[in-house]
C-alpha cells in the first residue's frame, strides 16, 4: 500500500515535471533503503543511514541546480563549492587555524575551565549563588552583534578578542549546567560521604564532580556550536586579513558565493568534528551513565 502510494506520486510528479520525479524517485529511493537498513540495527547500519542521508541531500542538491540551472550567485552546486575549496586550500587552511584553533578552540578552553571552577565556588557560597548567577543569566541574554564589537575593540583586532568572544558565549551555558550537576547526588549519598567523615573536597572529587559529569558534557557539547559562531561573527566586526568571518565578508561582497560556501562548510566539519570529540570523551569518562549504557 505504502510503496504503491510511493509510485504514484513520483508518476505524477514525473507527468508535471519530468525533473520533479526524478528528484522525488532519488528522494524516496534512499529512503526506501535506509528503512530497509533501519530494520536490524548492526555497527555498520547505524554508520551507513546517516551517510546514506547526508549523501541523499548533497545528491538532491546537485542535480536540482544542474536540472534547473541556478544561477551560481543564487546557489553554487557541492561540485563548485569542492572545486573551490580543492583551488582555495591554503586560504582555506590559515582561515581554519585562524578562526578554529586560535579564536574558537582557545576560548572554548578558557571558558569552560572558567566557568567549571566558577560552579564550585557558586556551588560553596550560598551569596554567589543568589549574586551571580541572575546576572549570568542577564549577560547570557545580551545579543553577540551588540558584545562582539566592544570586545574587539578592547582586546585588538587579533584572535584575542575572538576568544573573548567565545569565552562570553560559553562561560554561563557551562557554569548553570555545572551548577545543576552539582547538585545531581541525591541526599542519601551525601549523607553516606559525611558518615565516612569525608571533607568538602573529598566529597566533591569522589561523590559530586562525577555526578555532575552528564550535565557538564550537556554544557559542553552545546557550547562546540557556540565557540564557532561566536569566533566567526566576532570576525565581522574586526580582523587581520585572514579568518572565516573574514572572508565570508569579503567574498560575499564580491558576489564569490562558492568561497562563502566553501567557509561554511569548512565550519560545520569543523563543529561537527569538535562536537563528536566531546561526545567521545564524555561516553569514556561517563560510562556508566544510564545515557550511556548499550553504546560502543
Amino acid at each position: 500500500m505504502r510503496l504503491g502510494l510511493i509510485a504514484g506520486l513520483v508518476v505524477i510528479a514525473a507527468a508535471l515535471d519530468w525533473r520533479a520525479g526524478l528528484l522525488l524517485a532519488i528522494w524516496f529511493g534512499a529512503w526506501g533503503l535506509n528503512t530497509v537498513l533501519s530494520v536490524r540495527p548492526t555497527q555498520v547500519t547505524r554508520f551507513a543511514v546517516p551517510v546514506i542521508f547526508g549523501l541523499t541531500l548533497l545528491v538532491l542538491w546537485q542535480v536540482s541546480v544542474r536540472l534547473y540551472d541556478v544561477n551560481q550567485v543564487i546557489l553554487p552546486a557541492p561540485s563548485d563549492i569542492w572545486v573551490e575549496i580543492r583551488t582555495n586550500g591554503p586560504i582555506l587552511w590559515a582561515d581554519f587555524v585562524q578562526t578554529v584553533v586560535k579564536g574558537a578552540l582557545s576560548g572554548y578552553i578558557i571558558g569552560a575551565a572558567l566557568a567549571i571552577g566558577t560552579a564550585i565556588a557558586v556551588d560553596r557560597s550560598p551569596f554567589l549563588q543568589r549574586g551571580l548567577l541572575p546576572v549570568g543569566n542577564f549577560i547570557a541574554a545580551l545579543p553577540i552583534v551588540g558584545t562582539a564589537p566592544i570586545l574587539v575593540m578592547w582586546f585588538g583586532f587579533g584572535w584575542q578578542s575572538k576568544a573573548a568572544v567565545v569565552v562570553v558565549m560559553v562561560f554561563f551555558p557551562i557554569l548553570v549546567n555545572t551548577v545543576a550537576g552539582l547538585k545531581a547526588s541525591d541526599a542519601m549519598q551525601r549523607d553516606l560521604m559525611r558518615t565516612y567523615a569525608a571533607s568538602y573536597w573529598q566529597g566533591l572529587f569522589r561523590l559530586r564532580l562525577p555526578a555532575a559529569l552528564p550535565f557538564i558534557f550537556n554544557g559542553l557539547k552545546v557550547c562546540t556550536t557556540l565557540a564557532l559562531i561566536g569566533a566567526i561573527v566576532a570576525e565581522f566586526f574586526g580582523s587581520p586579513i585572514v579568518g572565516m568571518g573574514f572572508r565570508i565578508k569579503t567574498s560575499f561582497g564580491a558576489l564569490e558565493l562558492a568561497m562563502v560556501w566553501a567557509e561554511i562548510a569548512v565550519a560545520a566539519v569543523a563543529g561537527s568534528a569538535l562536537y563528536g570529540l566531546v561526545a567521545w570523551i564524555e561516553a569514556r569518562m561517563t560510562f556508566w551513565h544510564p545515557s550511556q549504557r548499550g553504546k560502543t
